[in-house]
C-alpha cells in the first residue's frame, strides 16, 4: 500500500492523495511510472516559453492539475448522485492520464511530426507499465479508460468531466497558463464554476445550473483572451515556424546522409512517429530535440545551423499582420518577400511562409454546454447573447518571415 502523497502546486495548493484509498493509492503507483514522469520532460505550452519567459510548466504539473480538479467536481456531484460513485476510479485515472500521449513540443510537435497524442495514449494506457497497474485495480480499467478519451464510454458525464466544452482539462490550464504567461485575464472562478457542473440523471451527461451561467460566460470569455492573446500570439506562431523548419531541414539532410542524430531523433525524423514501437515514442522528448538542437547549431549546413541558432539565442522570425488582405493579396506578399529573400541569399523554402488562426470563444463540440432548467435542458448560447457573439470565428492571418533593411511593403 502506497503511503500518502502531498504535490504542492501553484494552481491548486496541496494535491493529497491518500494511500489507505485504493483508488488513490492506484493514482500515486501511475504517477511514479516512467511513462508518467517523461511528462516532466515536455513542456506544457510548446515553444511559449520564448514568448513569456514564465510558460515553463510541464505536462507533467498540468496533469496533475487536472486529476486535482476532477476530484474536486467529481467527489460532491457523486455524493448527490451515488450511482456515480462506482465511476471514480475511471473519471480519475482518466483525469490523470489524458496527456500520457503527448510526444516532444507538445501541441507544436504535433503540428511538425503528426503524431496524435490520443492515439498513443491510448496506446500507453493498453501497452506499457501503466497497464498493469490499471489491471491490477480492474481488470476492465485500460479498456474503460481508452472508451473515455474517444468519448464512447456509455455514461457521458464521466469523459464530459475530462473533455468537453466546460471539463477540467480546460479550466486547468486555462487557470495554470494565465498564471505562467502573466496573462492577467487569465483568471477564472473556479469556485463558483465548480458549485455550477452537475449531473443530469434523465441525459447522464454533464451539465451546468441556470445560477452558474455568468461564471461560465466568464470563462468562455477569458477562453477567447488566452486563445486570442496568448496561444495564437504572432511571437509563438514564429516560434513554432522556426522549429518546424529546423526539423525540416534536418529531415532532409538526413535523408541525404549529410547529418547524423542520436537514434530516437533519427526514427523520429525519418519514420511515422505514429507507427513506432511504444519504447521509441517514449524516449523522446523536448529534451532529445534541444539537445539535438544545440549540436546542430554547429553544423555545416548554413540553414541548419542558422536556424538553430536563431532558436536557441531568440533571435525569432517577425509575424507581420495580413489579416486584412485578400487570399491573392497575400499570395502575391508571400511571392514578393521570397523574391527578395533569394535576392539576399536565403532560401525562401525555409526563411518565410503564411501561418493563419482561427480562434473560436465558443463551439457546439460535442454537444456543447447544456443548461439545466427547471424540466428541461437548453444549450447555453440560446440564454446568453454574449456566448452567441463568442461563436463566431476570427480568422488572422500572418507572413513569417526575417528581420529585413527593407520589405515588399515599404
Amino acid at each position: 500500500m502506497p503511503k500518502s502523497r502531498t504535490y504542492h502546486d501553484p494552481i491548486h495548493g496541496a494535491i493529497t492523495l491518500e494511500g489507505a484509498d485504493p483508488i488513490e493509492g492506484m493514482l500515486i503507483r501511475l504517477i511514479d511510472t516512467p511513462e508518467f514522469q517523461r511528462l516532466r520532460r515536455i513542456r506544457q505550452l510548446d515553444t511559449a516559453f520564448l514568448t513569456f519567459h514564465g510558460a515553463e510548466g510541464s505536462r507533467f504539473t498540468h496533469s496533475l492539475g487536472v486529476m486535482a480538479l476532477t476530484r474536486r467536481a467529481f467527489d460532491p456531484i457523486a455524493h448527490r448522485y451515488p450511482e456515480l460513485l462506482p465511476q471514480r476510479a475511471v473519471v480519475l485515472a482518466s483525469a490523470l492520464l489524458h496527456d500520457l500521449g503527448h510526444g516532444p513540443f507538445s501541441h507544436a510537435g504535433e503540428e511538425i511530426f503528426h503524431n496524435h497524442h490520443e492515439q498513443w495514449t491510448c496506446r500507453l494506457i493498453t501497452n506499457s507499465t501503466i497497464t498493469d497497474i490499471l489491471q491490477g485495480y480492474d481488470p476492465d480499467l485500460p479498456l474503460h479508460l481508452t472508451q473515455v478519451i474517444r468519448h464512447q464510454y456509455p455514461i457521458p458525464f464521466v469523459y464530459q468531466l475530462v473533455s468537453s466544452q466546460i471539463d477540467c482539462d480546460r479550466l486547468d490550464y486555462l487557470q495554470r497558463d494565465g498564471y505562467f504567461t502573466g496573462a492577467q485575464y487569465g483568471h477564472l472562478d473556479l469556485d463558483r464554476i465548480l458549485l455550477a457542473i452537475t449531473y443530469d440523471p434523465c441525459t447522464r451527461e454533464l451539465v451546468i445550473t441556470r445560477k452558474g451561467l455568468v461564471a461560465i460566460e466568464h470563462y468562455l470569455t477569458v477562453r477567447y483572451f488566452m486563445y486570442n492573446q496568448v496561444y495564437n500570439h504572432p511571437k509563438n506562431l514564429a516560434a513554432r515556424f522556426t522549429l518546424g523548419k529546423i526539423l525540416q531541414r534536418a529531415q532532409k539532410l538526413l535523408q541525404d546522409g549529410k547529418l547524423t542524430a542520436d537514434p530516437i531523433v533519427t526514427r523520429w525524423l525519418l519514420e511515422d512517429p505514429n507507427q513506432l514501437d511504444v519504447a521509441t515514442y517514449l524516449e523522446a522528448d523536448d529534451t532529445n530535440f534541444l539537445y539535438a538542437i544545440k549540436q546542430w547549431r554547429y553544423h555545416s549546413d548554413p540553414i541548419l545551423a542558422d536556424l538553430c541558432r536563431r532558436y536557441l539565442d531568440r533571435d525569432i522570425f517577425k509575424a507581420k499582420d495580413i489579416g486584412g488582405l485578400s487570399e491573392a493579396e497575400q499570395q502575391a506578399l508571400l511571392e514578393q518577400m521570397q523574391q527578395l529573400l533569394s535576392h539576399q541569399g536565403y532560401d525562401p523554402d525555409y526563411y518565410c511562409g503564411i501561418r493563419t488562426t482561427l480562434t473560436k470563444g465558443y463551439t457546439l463540440y460535442q454537444g456543447g454546454i447544456q443548461v439545466l432548467l427547471e424540466d428541461h435542458l437548453v444549450e447555453i448560447s440560446q440564454l446568453s447573447p454574449l456566448i452567441q457573439a463568442l461563436i463566431q470565428p476570427k480568422h488572422r492571418s500572418w507572413l513569417i518571415h526575417p528581420r529585413l533593411a527593407q520589405y515588399p511593403w515599404q
